[in-house]
C-alpha cells in the first residue's frame, strides 16, 4: 500500500498517520439516498475527502447527488434504476465495492471517523461479529428506541404495543439503552453499522423481501442461523435525525407494520405469524383509541396506519404497493 492511499485508510478509521495496524482498515462508507442531496452533502463534510464512499440513488438524481458524491475523489454514485428501497439499494452498494470493511449510514445520521474506528475493530477483530452498530441519538439528545432489539415473541409483542416497553425497557421488541449500558440484543440497527463485507455477502446481505424496515431484523437472524452475533456499541453516540427523508410519516408507519407482517410471516410460520400480528394490532389498536379519547388525532392516525400495515401486509409509497401481502414459505429457525 503506498503512502497516500495509506493516510487515506487510516483517516477513514479516526486514526492518524503512523496509528497502530488495529486503526488501519480498508473500509467504504455505504449510504442509500432518496432525495437526500442536503443531507449527504452535511454528512461527508464531517469526514476527510478522501474516505471512499458510495451513494446508491434510489430517485435518478433528482436532487442533483450525483455531483454531490463525484465531487470527492473517491466518491462512487450508483443510480438504482428508482424506487428499489432501502435493501436492495444497499446491497448493490455492497456487491459492487471491492473493499474489506463496509459502514452502512442513513443520510440523515452524523458519524464521525472517531465513530467508525471502534466499529471497524469489533468486526476486524472478531470473526463472529457478524455487524458493529453505533448508538443512534435523537435531536433531543435521548437515545432512540430501535437501536436495536429482539427476535419477536407475543409476550414481546404485547409489551411494545401496549407501551409497557417505557417501563420494561429489555421486555419489548426495540431496545432503548442508557449510553454505556452492557447489552445484549438480536440485531442493530443499519443507521450505522460496521461489517466485514465478505461475511455481510455470505450471509445473503440485507433481506431484499423488505422495501425498509425489518431488513435489519433478517440480517441478525441469519447471522444467529450462521453461529454468528452482532454487537450494540452503546458508548458509540451517533446523532440522527431521524424521518429526514423518506416518504410520509403515515405511509412510512403503514409500512412499519406491513414490513413486520411479512417478516413474521416468513420467519415464524402461520400459526405464529397470526398470534404476534394480532398482538400488534391489538396493542396499537387499544393505542388509537386512547388517543382519539384525548383529541391526540395525528398520534391516533398513526396508530391506526401501523394496525392497518400489520393487518393487511399492504403498503405503498408514493401510490406504488411496495409490499403486497406476507410471504411465505421459510420454515421457522428454532
Amino acid at each position: 500500500m503506498d503512502d497516500a492511499v495509506d493516510d487515506v485508510v487510516r483517516s477513514a478509521a479516526g486514526g492518524a498517520v503512523g496509528a497502530p495496524p488495529s486503526t488501519t482498515r480498508d473500509v467504504e462508507l455505504v449510504l442509500v439516498s432518496y432525495r437526500s442531496a442536503h443531507q449527504i452533502r452535511e454528512l461527508l463534510a464531517g469526514f476527510d475527502e478522501d474516505l471512499p464512499v458510495v451513494v446508491v440513488d434510489n430517485a435518478q438524481n433528482s436532487d442533483g447527488v450525483r455531483e454531490v458524491v463525484e465531487s470527492r475523489p473517491n466518491g462512487r454514485y450508483v443510480d438504482s434504476g428508482g424506487g428499489k428501497g432501502f435493501a436492495r439499494a444497499a446491497n448493490m452498494g455492497a456487491r459492487s465495492s471491492t473493499h474489506e470493511f463496509l459502514v452502512f449510514g442513513n443520510p440523515d445520521s452524523r458519524p464521525t471517523a472517531e465513530h467508525l474506528a471502534p466499529l471497524l475493530d469489533d468486526v476486524a477483530g472478531d470473526p463472529l461479529c457478524a455487524a458493529s452498530a453505533a448508538t443512534m441519538v435523537g435531536t433531543d439528545g435521548r437515545v432512540e428506541l430501535g437501536v436495536g432489539g429482539w427476535e419477536p415473541t407475543v409476550r414481546r409483542a404485547l409489551v411494545h404495543s401496549t407501551g409497557l416497553h417505557k417501563v420494561l425497557p429489555r421486555a419489548g421488541l426495540y431496545a432503548r439503552p442508557r449510553p454505556g449500558e452492557r447489552i445484549r440484543v438480536d440485531w442493530t440497527t443499519g443507521a450505522c453499522m460496521a461489517v466485514r463485507r465478505s461475511t455481510f455477502l455470505e450471509l445473503g446481505g440485507f433481506d431484499e423481501a423488505f422495501y425498509v424496515y425489518n431488513e435489519d431484523m433478517a440480517y441478525g437472524r441469519a447471522a444467529r442461523a450462521a453461529g454468528m452475533h452482532e454487537k450494540l456499541r452503546t458508548d458509540v453516540l451517533v446523532p440522527h435525525a431521524a424521518g429526514g427523508s423518506g416518504a410520509p410519516s403515515l405511509e412510512m408507519l403503514r409500512l412499519r407494520g406491513a414490513a413486520m407482517s411479512r417478516y413474521l410471516a416468513r420467519d415464524h410460520g402461520p400459526a405464529g405469524h397470526r398470534l404476534l400480528t394480532t398482538a400488534l394490532a391489538a396493542g396499537y389498536a387499544v393505542r388509537a383509541a386512547q388517543r382519539t379519547a384525548t383529541r391526540q388525532r395525528d398520534l391516533a392516525s398513526q396508530h391506526w396506519a401501523y394496525v392497518k400495515g400489520v393487518t393487511t401486509g399492504r403498503a405503498s409509497v408514493a401510490g406504488r404497493v411496495v409490499i403486497d401481502g406476507p410471504e411465505r414459505g421459510r420454515a421457522p429457525i428454532r
